[in-house]
């Protein structure tokens, strides 16, 4: 069962997996999965998109994070970290707000007008130059994103993005894209999530 294992390509099975294997084989195959990802995460583009952070905090900027599904969780994740734990003790707050916790304008939004505008819409009433525009998705081509970032580009403000796959449409329209280039969609999450902790955590401990 190794060698079969051994002969799947990253990438492959995008929405799952690869089927007939056992509990124990298809745990072998997506921990293999994780720490390929984990091998190859571009450190530099972490940097730049934490650089991003810190210099919008240094300010007194907001940092305004989105996503759809997963990603919408993931980023209610992030808004709390870095508002409650990111910044070290006495230090200066984090101005982190999630745009995908608002449902009911997410569906006031949707409902008369239409879903593609359900973060812009926000962003129009909240963002000041020189604010943050993070954005999280596995594909990077949701229209509600690309939509938000090119309004925020167009305000002054900076963007930056997690993202999975091949880093779509987004990973060209953002200043700091960070992709973890795995084709199935736990992985991107499960990476997504702990790079946002691995950020949370690293401002944290700079205060000490």
């Amino acid at each position: 069962m190794a060698k079969k294992i051994a002969g799947i390509l990253p990438g492959q099975f995008r929405r799952a997996g690869p089927s007939a294997l056992s509990l124990r084989s298809f745990a072998l195959w997506y921990r293999r999965q994780e720490a390929a990802q984990w091998e190859a995460l571009d450190l530099a583009a972490l940097e730049r998109l934490t650089g991003i952070l810190l210099e919008a905090q240094r300010r007194g900027r907001h940092v305004f994070v989105m996503g759809n599904g997963g990603s919408a969780a993931t980023a209610a994740s992030i808004a709390v970290d870095f508002s409650k734990t990111a910044a070290p003790r006495g230090g200066k707050a984090w101005k982190c707000i999630s745009l995908a916790e608002n449902a009911a304008f997410i569906t006031a939004m949707s409902n008369d007008h239409t879903f593609d505008d359900i973060f812009v819409k926000q962003l129009e009433i909240l963002l000041q130059p020189g604010d943050v525009v993070l954005v999280v998705s596995g594909s990077g081509n949701s229209v509600n994103l690309i939509k938000a970032v090119r309004y925020a580009r167009s305000r002054k403000a900076k963007t930056a993005a997690l993202l999975g796959f091949d880093g779509g449409r987004l990973k060209r329209l953002v200043d700091a894209p960070l992709v973890v280039a795995s084709g199935q969609y736990g992985v991107v999450e499960d990476l997504h999530l702990a790079i946002s902790h691995i950020i949370t955590f690293f401002l944290r401990q700079r205060g000490k």
